[in-house]
């Protein structure tokens, strides 16, 4: 798992409602595929393997909001990630407790990720 230190500040300064859960989801992502990295961009953290994976949005609400940035382009049926737009798609966790309920879905979504990535022709995707 490759936590960076510029993420630990991050928390440390934004200090966000929902920070154990965050942490959470974080660990969970990381611990997915070890091609997934992580860093801040658009003060917020990005999670990433071969372009831009997902992102925590809405940071300073009491619930954690993780944005799949191109979540419309993963392959298979996740039952929580919501939304029918063109391109990013959502996961809503309310508590730790959520976040370990749907631990499962959120790493086969992160592996996903990364198996696309890995497998489509890179420019074709992140030009989408």
């Amino acid at each position: 798992m490759k936590k960076t230190p510029e993420v630990d500040r991050w928390f440390a300064e934004t200090k966000p409602p929902a920070e154990k859960a965050m942490r959470h989801v974080r660990e969970i992502i990381l611990r997915a595929d070890r091609r997934l990295t992580e860093y801040v961009k658009h003060r917020t953290v990005q999670f990433a393997y071969e372009g831009d994976f997902a992102s925590f949005v809405q940071y300073t609400k009491p619930q954690v909001t993780l944005m799949l940035n191109r979540g419309a382009k993963i392959p298979g049926r996740f039952p929580h990630v919501e939304g029918s737009g063109p391109t990013a798609r959502f996961m809503r966790f309310k508590d730790v407790a959520e976040v370990d309920a749907r631990a499962d879905e959120l790493g086969r979504v992160a592996r996903a990720w990364c198996e696309l990535m890995a497998t489509a022709p890179t420019k074709a995707i992140q030009k989408r």
